[in-house]
């Protein structure tokens, strides 16, 4: 099932024009990731230690629709889906709120899991697959 997020643009997220900087989208989009992954009970503390596995980011993409600037209200929407045993890739939606609704960008992760050693593909632990195949 997609999670949403709702933040507030700060002003450290803006660049000299008054807007979103544009890498600032994929640091809220990754907020957006964490926050979907507390939600379903994953202790972020440990999905992030090296426990043997890692899941990193292998690609990265995003659209730009429309600017955010500081102050305005928005949501993220997270909707993960598998793309084989060992990677996944996560749609965001960034929708501006208020009576100007509308979607501001949209973007796209591909995460593959990782011996952290070896650096082979290895299955999504337990927890990470559920969360995956219940998006």
């Amino acid at each position: 099932m997609p999670f949403t997020y709702a933040r507030t643009t700060h002003f450290a997220d803006t660049d000299a024009a008054g807007v979103v900087f544009f890498a600032n989208y994929l640091a809220i989009c990754h907020e957006a990731y964490e926050e979907a992954l507390l939600s379903a009970g994953i202790d972020l503390k440990r999905f992030f230690a090296d426990h043997g596995v890692v899941v990193p980011i292998a690609k990265s993409e995003a659209e730009y629709l429309r600017p955010l600037s500081c102050g305005d209200k928005f949501s993220v929407s997270v909707k993960p889906k598998a793309l084989s045993e060992n990677s996944f890739e996560i749609r965001y939606e960034v929708t501006r709120l208020g009576p100007q609704a509308k979607c501001a960008a949209r973007a796209r992760t591909e995460h593959i899991c990782i011996d952290s050693a070896t650096r082979a593909r290895k299955t999504l632990p337990g927890p990470l697959e559920e969360w995956v195949r219940a998006g």
